[in-house]
């Protein structure tokens, strides 16, 4: 568990910098539509499938770090809009301090509850399946209602992906700490993205 926490915290470092990166050049920017989503899926699923196949070598790591410097450069489309507004500085660390007591809550429960949560695994990968098919209709028919949805239930499933892969370390079902870091690592980026949105579209201040 202890290398799972010290990986994940790590894995943030290159995230703010493929962040900072994508918000500095610019270069996403022109990722929209269905550019964007083709971009975002080969790499993510590239990324991915490296990482299964390297996590019991010395290459995990990197490549890892690697995948998280890309989510990083990816999310930075969406914090460069946040980041318009007047306030989007705070909305930013309204969205991370959101994300860290969301995790902190989740690490809490799982270390509590005695319960296996094992079978909640078949019915989240049913909800991420509904909610990526109901994202990518909504990237072609944009609606705020859409949008404020997507972003509501992608927490609300997040979260519970988190008490469950959380769940699932405590107890043993999952043992390498590459993969457990990886499952860990997305339940807070999407909860984070998520959130980030959802201040945007609520909080957001033009001067």
């Amino acid at each position: 568990m202890r290398n799972t926490y010290w990986l994940l915290a790590l894995s943030l470092l290159p995230t703010v910098l493929g962040a900072w990166a994508g918000v500095a050049t610019g270069i996403t920017r022109s990722l929209g539509g269905g550019l964007g989503l083709i971009v975002f899926m080969a790499g993510a699923f590239g990324f991915m499938y490296a990482i299964q196949k390297t996590k019991n070598s010395a290459a995990g790591v990197p490549v890892l770090l690697g995948f998280t410097f890309f989510m990083g450069l990816m999310l930075s489309r969406l914090i460069a809009m946040v980041l318009g507004y007047s306030n989007g500085a705070s909305l930013v660390m309204t969205a991370f301090a959101g994300t860290a007591g969301v995790f902190f809550a989740m690490a809490s429960l799982a270390s509590v509850i005695k319960r296996d949560l094992s079978g909640m695994g078949k019915f989240l990968f049913v909800g991420v399946i509904v909610l990526l098919i109901a994202s990518v209709i909504a990237m072609f028919v944009p609606s705020t209602g859409a949008m404020l949805a997507i972003s509501v239930a992608s927490i609300a499933i997040f979260s519970a992906y988190m008490l469950y892969d959380l769940k699932q370390i405590i107890d043993g079902g999952e043992t390498n700490y590459i993969s457990a870091t990886l499952a860990l690592y997305l339940d807070l980026f999407n909860v984070f993205q998520s959130l980030l949105a959802l201040l945007g579209i609520f909080g957001g201040e033009r001067d």
